[in-house]
């Protein structure tokens, strides 16, 4: 894979990361409500849970693939289908309104806001799958451990990124305010991204 490309996979897994779910809104959320330090300490949490499914996944997937051939077409077409459910609904938000759940808020001390950020991503099925899903398609079955655990350290940046991201964007009030205003485009981008990708696993040979 060249270097464009890969480029192209750390910015669709930021995409992916950044889009609205339990993460995301959680922080935000708790950013706005509760400030920056405690949404920081939700969004470590956050990292510290999709760290366990990745390394879960990194260190089982390729035996597992080498194993059952089977087993790489399915989580290859399960991560495209999750991809094509996600330009859905994120096409369905574009026309609807939405708001940030206030519920999601982590109150409390930082070390509890850091635990409900680890059970929100330990209990999210999102997060396993993209793991599977971006390993079974990104790597051959073959792959050696150290390329396993590179593309592993590549995508966790991104994580980093977008959730100690959205906790210093989402605890100033101008940042809300502009994501309010505009997400009826983020969400239309969201939308075409997601779906190119889907597609783009579909057609794409790993071999």
């Amino acid at each position: 894979m060249s270097g464009f490309e890969l480029a192209i996979v750390w910015v669709g897994w930021v995409l992916a990361g950044a889009s609205p779910g339990p993460a995301t809104l959680g922080i935000a959320a708790t950013s706005m409500s509760e400030g920056r330090q405690q949404g920081v300490a939700f969004a470590l949490g956050i990292l510290a849970g999709g760290a366990f499914w990745g390394i879960t996944a990194a260190l089982g997937m390729g035996a597992l693939m080498l194993s059952y051939g089977w087993l790489f077409a399915t989580i290859k077409y399960a991560g495209a289908a999750y991809l094509l459910y996600l330009a859905i609904r994120s096409l369905r938000s574009a026309f609807t309104v939405n708001t940030i759940d206030e519920g999601a808020v982590a109150k409390g001390s930082r070390v509890a806001a850091f635990k409900k950020g680890a059970l929100v991503h330990l209990t999210n099925p999102k997060a396993i799958l993209s793991w599977g899903a971006v390993f079974s398609i990104i790597l051959p079955p073959s792959a050696p451990g150290a390329h396993i655990a590179g593309m592993f350290a590549f995508l966790y940046t991104g994580g980093i990124l977008v959730f100690i991201g959205y906790a210093y964007l989402f605890s100033t009030p101008k940042a809300v305010s502009i994501y309010r205003d505009a997400r009826r485009w983020f969400e239309l981008a969201f939308a075409a991204l997601f779906g190119a990708a889907s597609l783009k696993i579909l057609t794409v040979r790993t071999e």
